[in-house]
């Protein structure tokens, strides 16, 4: 009979190659995979109960925000300031750094996160996700934290992953040690190895854009995503379109089979010249995990994990996949300049 690896008991087996490993990783992993269950409990009745539709808020990136995002951000919130080795968190939602009160035992890792990736998509029954990246404070004898504790080089990482919710539930994490999935079994209520170390391949098949912002980008990004329709590319025939719209959704599917995800800067908005993406809550945390999968993320020259962060909610150009397609989008934005 095969014996199913819970992530808890998987991280347990790793801990010897981690430095310092103390079991407080641990401790918050579980505490962010108690409240993936949670939101994966009410993503799957959304359409009985009342978390479809808007709030009528709008957050600090002015966007309106979805019921069920602003439920996943409470939830989050909530369980993470109790696992007690918290000292702040980061939220897409939230403008602020959110400190953890006194009341609660304090420790030195800081989360970042996206409550919902794809909320838009919500009403639609797409598949949405949570991604979080984890650092430490830059120096733990120091009390209290402060912004620039979180303003940070993706690669200062010490782990990150994503929660899916789609047909299965499915978390994905590294700590450096490979890239590892788990599916959610609902009738014993524990995320299980099923995807152990994730391999994306050099070169993919598919690119994931959306190429109705065709007219706003530059002429370098036209030529890049011109290769990937003709048949002078590495396959010698087009790539195949696969855009669903759900960063998280369409990352998971090119990690699994090979690709590249494209959302470059553009001029369709003037307050977004860098594109839509947050650095922090979901470009570093998906440029850690697919760089340890065998991949690479860049924002279209520079390695997304060298970017040190100068603001919260900093945006930045994402291409993200398999390393091949990745390199040929630099060949034709450096060559631009």
């Amino acid at each position: 009979m095969k014996q199913h690896v819970t992530v808890i008991e998987h991280i347990l087996q790793h801990q010897g190659r981690m430095p310092m490993a103390t079991g407080r990783l641990t401790r918050l992993l579980n505490g962010l995979i108690l409240a993936a269950k949670i939101i994966s409990r009410e993503v799957t009745k959304a359409g009985l109960v009342d978390v479809l539709g808007m709030t009528g808020d709008v957050n600090v990136q002015g966007e309106q925000v979805q019921k069920l995002d602003d439920f996943a951000n409470r939830v989050i919130i909530y369980r993470m300031q109790q696992v007690g080795v918290l000292c702040a968190m980061s939220s897409e939602e939230n403008a602020d750094l959110i400190e953890i009160p006194d009341t609660f035992d304090q420790d030195d890792y800081i989360l970042v996160f996206d409550p919902l990736d794809g909320s838009s998509n919500i009403d639609a029954n797409v598949s949405i996700g949570t991604i979080f990246g984890i650092y430490r404070k830059k120096d733990a004898s120091i009390p209290g934290v402060t912004l620039g504790d979180a303003l940070r080089k993706g690669a200062e990482q010490v782990a990150a992953g994503y929660f899916i919710y789609g047909s299965s539930c499915m978390m994905v994490y590294t700590t450096g040690n490979g890239v590892h999935g788990f599916t959610l079994d609902p009738s014993v209520g524990e995320f299980l190895l099923s995807h152990p170390d994730i391999r994306i391949p050099e070169q993919g098949k598919t690119y994931s854009v959306n190429e109705s912002y065709w007219h706003y980008w530059d002429e370098s990004v036209r030529e890049a995503v011109t290769y990937f329709k003709s048949t002078n590319n590495a396959l010698k025939r087009p790539y195949s379109l696969r855009y669903i719209g759900s960063l998280v959704a369409d990352f998971h599917r090119n990690l699994l089979y090979g690709g590249i995800f494209m959302y470059p800067a553009d001029s369709r908005e003037p307050k977004k010249p860098h594109g839509k993406l947050r650095l922090l809550c979901e470009a570093a945390p998906l440029a850690m995990i697919v760089e340890h999968a065998g991949g690479m993320a860049t924002d279209g020259v520079n390695r997304i994990l060298d970017i040190e962060a100068e603001a919260l909610h900093q945006r930045v150009p994402l291409y993200i996949g398999s390393r091949n397609d990745v390199l040929k989008v630099r060949e034709y934005l450096k060559a631009k300049g």
